[in-house]
């Protein structure tokens, strides 16, 4: 019983070492495959390994989605009239983070392994990036109109994830079948829609 309590405590401790914002290293901006034999490469595959991504990868990964790329901070995807109204939300072992997109940061916003709850398909392996639309940032337009270009604009982010994901030999898939209600509620979301799910890991076996 000792033993059991001792383990229990480490491994808490452990997860909340874990579950801190996260400072990404630099993204490497440099290197990996041509464009053409990444667009060759580009797949789909469900098998993921459970090993976490490395920060190198994750760092790499979410610049290439939607990271700073010109020094008047617009974007590696558009967004209609630059409204930068797609949040990544990556959802971790530990806990589920936003991605702040001028500091290259991680934010912390809720501790805890909530993959499965967020997809409909089953617990996801690996990094699960869950695209949300802040309709806020849009509001010179109306309901329709947000629909369509959060929509479109959540497709640019995905492709991105596509590539690089062909260019480093990482496994990723779109899950259309999210659970919407529960991301909202987990996060405590307003005026927001949350629109595909994204997860990324390593090939499994």
């Amino acid at each position: 019983m000792k033993r059991f309590l001792i383990t229990s405590l480490l491994l808490f401790c452990t997860m909340m070492l874990y579950a801190q914002n996260i400072t990404l290293p630099k993204p490497q901006t440099t290197g990996g495959k041509p464009l053409m034999e990444a667009l060759q490469d580009r797949a789909t595959n469900r098998n993921i390994a459970e090993e976490p991504l490395s920060q190198q990868h994750l760092s790499n990964l979410l610049w290439a989605a939607t990271g700073v790329n010109r020094p008047d901070g617009r974007m590696t995807a558009p967004t209609a009239s630059n409204n930068q109204e797609i949040d990544v939300y990556v959802f971790l072992s530990q806990g589920i983070y936003l991605y702040d997109v001028k500091n290259h940061t991680l934010e912390l916003k809720v501790t805890g392994d909530h993959r499965a709850a967020a997809a409909s398909q089953g617990a996801p392996s690996g990094a699960l990036l869950v695209y949300v639309a802040n309709f806020e940032r849009m509001g010179r337009y109306d309901e329709a109109n947000k629909e369509f270009y959060s929509a479109t604009d959540t497709g640019f982010v995905s492709q991105n994830v596509y590539l690089y994901c062909a260019s480093e030999g990482l496994a990723t898939v779109v899950l259309g079948r999210v659970n919407r209600a529960a991301v909202i509620e987990i996060l405590g979301l307003q005026n927001c829609k949350v629109i595909l799910g994204q997860p990324v890991g390593y090939p499994g076996v």
